[in-house]
Protein backbone atom coordinates (compact mmCIF):
# COMPACT_ATOMS: atom_id res chain seq x y z
CA UNK A 1 0.00 0.00 0.00
CA UNK A 2 3.17 2.11 0.49
CA UNK A 3 4.01 2.66 -2.84
CA UNK A 4 0.21 2.53 -3.95
CA UNK A 5 0.17 6.23 -1.56
CA UNK A 6 3.37 7.53 -2.83
CA UNK A 7 2.51 7.25 -6.14
CA UNK A 8 -0.31 9.38 -7.83
CA UNK A 9 -0.97 7.06 -11.07
CA UNK A 10 -2.10 3.73 -10.90
CA UNK A 11 0.58 1.19 -11.38
CA UNK A 12 0.88 -2.32 -12.86
CA UNK A 13 2.43 -5.23 -10.70
CA UNK A 14 5.47 -5.12 -12.36
CA UNK A 15 6.14 -1.89 -11.92
CA UNK A 16 5.11 -1.85 -7.92
CA UNK A 17 7.24 -5.28 -8.06
CA UNK A 18 10.04 -2.73 -9.19
CA UNK A 19 9.47 -0.32 -6.82
CA UNK A 20 9.00 -2.45 -3.97
CA UNK A 21 13.06 -3.70 -5.36
CA UNK A 22 13.99 -0.14 -5.33
CA UNK A 23 12.72 0.24 -1.34
CA UNK A 24 13.93 -2.59 -0.39
CA UNK A 25 17.86 -2.62 -2.30
CA UNK A 26 19.55 -2.53 0.61
CA UNK A 27 18.04 -5.94 2.01
CA UNK A 28 18.95 -7.80 -0.96
CA UNK A 29 15.44 -9.43 -1.25
CA UNK A 30 13.50 -9.58 -4.34
CA UNK A 31 9.79 -10.53 -4.72
CA UNK A 32 8.11 -12.07 -7.47
CA UNK A 33 5.53 -10.44 -9.60
CA UNK A 34 3.00 -13.37 -8.94
CA UNK A 35 3.60 -12.50 -5.18
CA UNK A 36 2.65 -8.80 -5.76
CA UNK A 37 -0.12 -10.21 -7.89
CA UNK A 38 -1.31 -12.57 -5.39
CA UNK A 39 -1.28 -9.52 -2.55
CA UNK A 40 -3.10 -6.99 -4.62
CA UNK A 41 -5.76 -9.65 -5.88
CA UNK A 42 -6.60 -9.88 -1.56
CA UNK A 43 -6.16 -5.69 -0.95
CA UNK A 44 -8.57 -5.88 -4.58
CA UNK A 45 -11.01 -8.27 -2.42
CA UNK A 46 -10.69 -6.14 0.64
CA UNK A 47 -11.53 -3.25 -0.76
CA UNK A 48 -8.34 -1.31 -0.40
CA UNK A 49 -7.49 -1.21 -4.27
CA UNK A 50 -9.03 -1.12 -7.32
CA UNK A 51 -7.93 -2.93 -10.65
CA UNK A 52 -8.47 -1.00 -14.30
CA UNK A 53 -9.11 -4.22 -16.48
CA UNK A 54 -9.56 -2.20 -19.62
CA UNK A 55 -5.96 -2.95 -20.59
CA UNK A 56 -3.34 -4.67 -20.23
CA UNK A 57 -1.06 -5.27 -17.81
CA UNK A 58 -3.96 -3.91 -15.32
CA UNK A 59 -3.33 -1.04 -13.18
CA UNK A 60 -4.06 -0.66 -9.63
CA UNK A 61 -4.82 2.21 -7.67
CA UNK A 62 -5.00 2.66 -3.79
CA UNK A 63 -9.21 3.27 -3.36
CA UNK A 64 -8.40 5.38 -0.42
CA UNK A 65 -5.50 7.88 0.69
CA UNK A 66 -3.06 7.18 3.34
CA UNK A 67 -5.25 9.51 5.53
CA UNK A 68 -8.67 8.15 4.52
CA UNK A 69 -7.08 4.28 5.62
CA UNK A 70 -6.20 5.83 8.89
CA UNK A 71 -9.52 7.29 9.56
CA UNK A 72 -11.29 4.25 8.55
CA UNK A 73 -8.98 2.36 11.02
CA UNK A 74 -10.11 4.52 13.75
CA UNK A 75 -13.50 4.47 13.29
CA UNK A 76 -13.33 0.63 13.37
CA UNK A 77 -11.42 0.41 16.38
CA UNK A 78 -14.20 3.15 18.23
CA UNK A 79 -17.26 0.81 16.62
CA UNK A 80 -15.82 -2.04 18.62
CA UNK A 81 -15.58 -0.51 21.93
CA UNK A 82 -17.50 -1.19 24.38
CA UNK A 83 -17.27 2.58 25.86
CA UNK A 84 -16.88 4.45 22.77
CA UNK A 85 -16.76 7.87 25.06
CA UNK A 86 -14.12 6.56 27.86
CA UNK A 87 -11.95 5.15 24.28
CA UNK A 88 -11.87 8.41 23.30
CA UNK A 89 -10.81 10.11 26.73
CA UNK A 90 -7.85 7.47 26.85
CA UNK A 91 -6.94 8.72 23.34
CA UNK A 92 -7.39 12.38 23.48
CA UNK A 93 -5.32 11.87 27.43
CA UNK A 94 -1.96 10.79 25.36
CA UNK A 95 -1.85 13.11 22.60
CA UNK A 96 0.62 16.05 22.25
CA UNK A 97 -0.15 19.47 23.20
CA UNK A 98 0.52 20.27 19.34
CA UNK A 99 -2.04 17.39 18.52
CA UNK A 100 -4.61 18.32 20.65
CA UNK A 101 -4.46 22.13 19.23
CA UNK A 102 -4.92 20.23 15.85
CA UNK A 103 -8.26 18.64 17.46
CA UNK A 104 -9.48 21.54 19.07
CA UNK A 105 -9.17 24.04 15.65
CA UNK A 106 -10.85 20.83 13.37
CA UNK A 107 -13.58 20.22 16.26
CA UNK A 108 -13.98 24.20 16.28
CA UNK A 109 -14.45 24.44 12.05
CA UNK A 110 -17.16 21.84 12.69
CA UNK A 111 -19.16 23.91 15.25
CA UNK A 112 -21.80 25.08 13.63
CA UNK A 113 -21.55 29.06 13.55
Amino acid sequence: MEVLWTNDASLTANELRDALALRDEASGRTVATTTVLTVLSRLERKGFVSRSRDQRPHRYRALLSREEHTAELMHEVLDRSSDRDAALARFVGTVSATEAATLRKLLDDLAPR
